[in-house]
Order: C-alpha cells, then structure tokens, then sequence
C-alpha cells in the first residue's frame, strides 16, 4: 500500500469520522423531487437529428458552491447543452437552482442525510429532454463510520424517438467500505440497467479507478477509463496529484472520433474537490458527422 494511496483513502474518509450516524432514506420511492423545465413546459424542445449524445458529470462537493458550478457549466463550452448532467452530492434546492439556471429538467432522489452538514445528500440527473421513470437503486453496505447508503438516480431521457436510460451514481470512498463492496454495489447497478430495451449510460464519481471494471464485465464500454486525474486532494498543505475517480460507460453508445471527445475541465472556479467531466456519445455503427 502506497503512503500516497493511504492519505488520499484518508482524506476522502474523513467524511465519515467523528460526525454522527446518517439517516437513510430507504424507501425506493421517496423522498423524490423533480423539477419540470419551464422551456419544455411550455414548448417542448424539438427532437434533433444530431446523433451525438453529450454527457457531462460533476460532483458539487457538498453541494455548497452552486453559484460557481452554474458559472462552469455555463461559460465552459465543453459543458454547454448537454443532453445529460449527472450531478453528485446534491441536496434538492441545489438541484432546482442549477435546473432553472440552464432551463433543465431535473430528478432527484436523495439517499440520506449526511451527518457531515446534517443535509439531504444524493444524485441528481438533468437535461434539456423529458426525463421519464425516474428511479432510485438502493445500493447495498452502509458506510463504516456513518452508515450512509447509497443510492443511485436513474430516468429514461427521450429525445425524439430516442430513448436512453441513464443513471448518476456515486460510491463511497475507499475506507467508507471495502473494494469487494464497492464491486457489489456496481453488480446492483448493472442488473439494474440490465432491463433497459435501448442505450444505457452511467456516469458519477466511483471514487475508484479499477473497481469500474465490474462494469465492463456487464458489457458497458468504459469510454473515460483514461480519461486522467478528476479529483485533486491535499494532506496538511501537500498536494497528492489527481485520481481517475469521475466517468462515464455506455452500452449501445460509443464515443465519437475526433478531437473534443471527451475530457475534464481543470478550472472548476473553486466550485468543488472534483473537476466537471464530458463525454460525446453516438450510437453504436453510426459515425458521426
């Protein structure tokens, strides 16, 4: 075990030290908020012929700096319009201000309450499209020390006649439960997505880099396993460099050739501990143009 690996499982645990015991939200269906796009309320967005599929994760640290996370979404091009934004970390009002800020829809599905700031804490999913059967996918093993489980959000974006299933999700650190844990918690997810008829899409912070193998073995293609460092942690004022720890996988999608890609976003603005990732995806035997 590297000392590098030891304070970087260390400071991502710290969450969970000496700050109480969570409560968990364990009913599938509730808490739920969902938050209807006034744009798509009122005309809804016409269907595009574009093959290509944007994707961009972020995890908003605690969900405190949303006013900065509106900035990077906003004025960063690579972020802009996506047709999915999967969001960690996410309390509902965070959830609503970023969807009314970008004209979103939004579903969210908190999956407890975390003891660190005594607020609702979970995954969120955004776009421009009707986002349809929402769902929460309780995750098995509670955190060591505070006993948090987590929860995965899920809804069908349908985008003309195109329906994707998408999920955000967010593991618990390296010290909040073990590797094996870790990897059960991606089976839970992958049977899950197993029943989807079309394209599926994962994305979040799995607070690992090779645990994500479970999901190749699911058939998911890992379009961002080399992707590079996302989150970028610090012990006593010593920088410990970057972690691969943020992605995204497909099935029945895969990334488009060609520059831009996909890629991670370095100026966050001070708006969290992770930097924003972005995928474009198309379906699968069709080159984009």
């Amino acid at each position: 075990m590297s000392l590098r690996w030891l304070a970087a499982t260390l400071v991502l645990a710290a969450s969970g030290f000496g700050c109480g015991r969570a409560v968990n939200y364990l009913d599938p269906s509730a808490p739920f908020y969902a938050y209807p796009s006034e744009r798509t309320t009122a005309a809804p967005v016409a269907p595009t012929a574009k093959p290509a599929f944007r994707v961009v994760s972020f995890n908003i640290e605690f969900a405190i700096e949303i006013d900065r996370a509106i900035e990077v979404l906003r004025e960063t091009e690579a972020l802009r319009d996506p047709d999915i934004l999967a969001l960690q970390e996410m309390d509902a009002p965070g959830t609503e201000r970023i969807a009314k800020a970008l004209g979103m829809n939004a579903v969210y599905f908190p999956s407890g309450v975390n003891p660190q700031h005594d607020r609702d804490f979970g995954c969120a999913l955004l776009s421009p499209w009707p986002l349809e059967e929402p769902r929460k996918i309780l995750l098995p093993h509670g955190a060591r020390i505070s006993g948090l489980r987590r929860a995965a959000v899920s809804a069908v974006v349908v985008r003309g006649e195109q329906r994707i299933r998408v999920y955000s999700v967010h593991l618990p650190s390296p010290l909040g439960v073990s590797g094996g844990s870790r990897k059960q918690q991606l089976r839970v997810l992958a049977a899950d997505a197993a029943s989807a008829e079309g394209p599926v899409v994962i994305a979040g912070d799995f607070n690992s880099h090779g645990k994500v193998e479970e999901l190749e073995k699911a058939g998911f293609t890992w379009v961002t396993r080399d992707l590079g460092g996302t989150v970028h942690l610090r012990l006593l004022g010593i920088g410990l460099g970057g972690f691969p720890y943020d992605h995204v996988l497909a099935m029945g999608l895969r990334l488009v050739s060609g520059p831009g890609a996909m890629g991670i976003v370095q100026d966050n603005r001070g708006a969290s501990d992770h930097n924003p990732i972005w995928a474009v995806l198309e379906p699968e035997g069709r080159p984009e143009r």
